[in-house]
């Protein structure tokens, strides 16, 4: 696309948006100090591809970055439509605007173009502090010219929460696609979407099992790069009954070492960039048992869970797998669900998820490791520690971790990996009164492995291993 001027705003900040064996010899016990890093940089891009709007009716949209209001314009996908893949915003005389705040942002990219033969019309873009009470427009108006998708640039030169609007007059249309944010720190919005719905109703009546999701294009490779396991087994898990404790499943979209008598599972392995969640599905919602199991093994029903006071806690995220429909069915099979509390669920474990995907769109791959051990947690229900539900099929854990491996996009990545390539290691207690900021909870992937007796990223050389695995991230 063509770049064209650059506009300058010095009174606001733009907005980013986007809609669950042995260990190892250690050579010390030391954890290496950590220098304190300087806000990592983002640049996250809402393409309109993920919703669905046929009309110019007013009415809100979840896309890839938030909600998102648009009056007088659609998504369309017809040939005269600019777009730079399937859809793109279709404006009248209308607006579009952002339901939600943002912060960090310095520069803001749109990309535009008139509607077909329609006419030469004029667009504006306003910026709100107030959380949309009220909007000043940034720079001068835009003149539309071109039937080919050009892209103006905004810079912002404050820093605080702001939302967006894009306004047009008169009866000529135009083409708004890929908008792009880039900035310093933390966003504050949920990339990909929630992972959970505001309330988590189990319903009264089981849905039908499932098997084992069908491998399409967008499944994770059975080796090598990208694939769920490339870091390693952590507990050598096998697909043999009599490892009922630590038995290996390949959901193709994410591996996992499940507990017959627990009804969960220790841990879930997966690979993730923004292939995996293009938004081409929205959040399927359709939990399910898991029929794959051995004959005579218990299978967790949809609504096992119901008023336990937990929430059905997705080890791998839905929001991380918006491929295609498979994709996403596939994470809300029960044996990638434990019981979590809601607050700690919808709140600290959402805010991480939301993270590791904004990181995926400023162009890192993540490997991905989640587990839970213990047994005990505290829900809504009440203030007392809920050791099993489902008449004690299910156990309730006491902790949920996460290790994360952030490498910059590219092939080879076992061996890409260094003594200062970024972990993340979180470990959370699962109980209703968690703080929202998955910072709080920052460990060392040693202190996990000293927990639960996994070797992690055991494919990792050990030298390197023993120095990734006992930093603290800084959380920046």
């Amino acid at each position: 696309m063509k770049l064209k001027n650059i506009l300058t705003y010095s009174g606001f900040i733009g907005i980013l948006i986007l809609s669950s064996c042995s260990k190892k010899t250690s050579i010390g016990d030391e954890t290496p100090t950590t220098t304190p890093k300087a806000p990592m940089a983002y640049a996250i891009t809402e393409t309109f591809e993920s919703g669905s709007k046929g009309s110019y009716t007013l009415d809100s949209v979840q896309l890839l970055t938030g909600k998102w209001t648009l009056s007088d314009a659609l998504l369309g996908n017809l040939a005269a439509d600019a777009r730079d893949g399937a859809k793109s915003v279709r404006l009248r005389t209308g607006y579009l605007s952002m339901n939600f705040d943002i912060a960090g942002t310095q520069m803001i990219y749109v990309s535009h173009a008139k509607y077909g033969t329609d006419a030469i019309s004029t667009w504006q873009l306003l910026a709100s502090t107030d959380g949309g009470k009220t909007f000043t427009q940034l720079g001068t108006d835009i003149t539309e010219t071109s039937t080919t998708l050009v892209t103006d640039s905004f810079k912002v030169a404050t820093t605080g929460k702001i939302r967006f609007q894009i306004k047009k007059a008169g009866t000529t249309r135009i083409n708004i696609d890929d908008i792009i944010f880039k900035g310093t720190g933390d966003p504050g919005i949920t990339v990909g979407g929630a992972d959970t719905d505001p309330v988590d109703n189990d319903g009264s009546t089981a849905s039908p099992g499932r098997g084992t999701p069908d491998a399409g294009a967008d499944a994770p490779p059975a080796g090598g790069d990208n694939s769920n396991l490339l870091f390693g087994n952590p507990s050598g898990a096998t697909a043999n009954l009599v490892s009922a404790e630590n038995y290996l499943i390949d959901q193709k979209y994410y591996t996992e070492s499940y507990s017959m008598t627990r009804g969960t599972p220790n841990w879930v392995s997966w690979h993730l960039d923004p292939n995996n969640f293009t938004g081409a599905a929205s959040r399927k919602n359709d939990f399910a048992s898991f029929t794959g199991l051995p004959a005579n093994w218990y299978q967790v029903q949809s609504n096992s869970y119901s008023d336990s006071g937990f929430d059905r806690g997705h080890n791998c995220p839905s929001g991380d797998r918006t491929s295609s429909n498979t994709a996403n069915s596939a994470t809300f099979l029960m044996t990638n669900m434990i019981p979590q509390a809601p607050k700690n669920n919808q709140k600290t474990w959402e805010s991480f998820e939301s993270y590791l995907r904004t990181q995926a769109l400023n162009g890192y791959e993540v490997y991905v490791i989640m587990g839970s051990y213990g047994t005990g947690g505290i829900g809504s229900a009440s203030a007392s520690v809920v050791n099993t539900i489902n008449n004690g099929k299910v156990t309730v854990p006491a902790n949920v971790w996460k290790v994360a491996v952030l490498l910059k996009t590219g092939d080879h990545d076992i061996s890409r990996v260094s003594s200062s390539t970024r972990v993340i290691a979180i470990n959370t207690p699962n109980i209703n009164s968690t703080n929202p900021s998955w910072k709080n909870y920052i460990v060392s992937v040693r202190d996990i492995e000293s927990t639960t007796g996994y070797n992690l990223l055991s494919n990792l050389p050990q030298n390197i291993q023993d120095v990734v695995e006992k930093v603290k991230d800084p959380g920046n």
